[in-house]
């Protein structure tokens, strides 16, 4: 069996906390194509954000 990378998996935890607000427990629970949707899903949100504060939006 393969295991994920510790230091991905914290850094993947890490990054939705400090977004999303939600506990540990949470996070841990997810599946791992689930973290990296919402990850995705964040950045992306981020991305915009980014881009509209930019344009003086």
């Amino acid at each position: 069996m393969k295991l994920y990378p510790e230091q991905a998996l914290w850094n993947e935890v890490a990054y939705l906390a400090y977004h999303l607000h939600w506990d540990l427990d949470r996070l841990l629970d997810l599946q791992h194509p689930d973290r990296i949707r919402l990850i995705n899903m964040v950045a992306a949100m981020n991305d915009r954000a980014w881009e509209m504060a930019r344009h003086g939006e």
